[in-house]
């Protein structure tokens, strides 16, 4: 099982129904009072998107340089492959950036631990983690990513990447692109094509031509 699989599987069984069922909603109909929407907003209680206005307007949490930091590692937790996109194709960042806000008990940890993350990264290699390679960048990550493996002094990085692993997969696999990647359908509506043939057969049945022709679309690729 790969490190995205991984993830899929520990945050699938704790998705909000309400939330995939918004992801996945069909465009509306045309002549409603819904046509203006797109096919990815969700259907909103007035309360909650004044709500969500009022974060949108609220100073941005993260400074330039966190979010450059927290979009690298949240596709070094989700990278692009040949499924789908990465966690920053999914808006994972803006994602953890509304989190925070909706959620401030997230700010001193996630704030701390990525100023945790710069301090080690300038001590061994002179630069913030941004500003290291890809293999320097690594080799950090590395030493937090595996709780059982961690060095004890690694205990504040290690709980800082279990946060940011987390807020990852949830805003990845609560996005359109994550949700096109379990192949969550959800409630749409499909085409029947008759009872199978040996079933017919079973019960001497067939059918005529009348219903072929207006009540059964049989495909045989399916």
């Amino acid at each position: 099982m790969n490190r995205r699989d991984s993830l899929k599987a520990l945050v699938v069984g704790g998705i909000s129904t309400s939330v995939l069922i918004d992801a996945c909603k069909q465009p509306a109909k045309e002549n409603t009072e819904e046509s203006s929407k797109t096919a990815d907003e969700p259907d909103r209680m007035a309360e909650e998107k004044e709500y969500e206005k009022k974060l949108a307007a609220e100073p941005k949490f993260f400074t330039d340089h966190e979010m450059a930091t927290i979009t690298l590692l949240g596709d070094i937790i989700i990278p692009k492959d040949d499924i789908s996109g990465s966690a920053s194709d999914a808006k994972v960042p803006e994602f953890i950036e509304f989190i925070v806000k909706d959620m401030p008990e997230h700010q001193t940890p996630m704030r701390g631990g990525l100023r945790w993350l710069d301090v080690q990264c300038l001590n061994r290699y002179g630069n913030s983690f941004k500003d290291c390679n890809h293999t320097q960048q690594m080799e950090m990550v590395d030493e937090i990513a595996w709780p059982k493996k961690a060095k004890p002094q690694m205990h504040q990085g290690v709980a800082f990447f279990n946060l940011m692993r987390n807020l990852t997969a949830t805003g990845f696999y609560t996005s359109p692109i994550g949700v096109k990647d379990i192949g969550y359908v959800g409630n749409t509506p499909n085409q029947w094509n008759g009872v199978p043939d040996d079933v017919l057969k079973q019960y001497g049945l067939n059918y005529n031509e009348k219903e072929l022709k207006e009540c059964v679309s049989f495909d045989k690729k399916a």
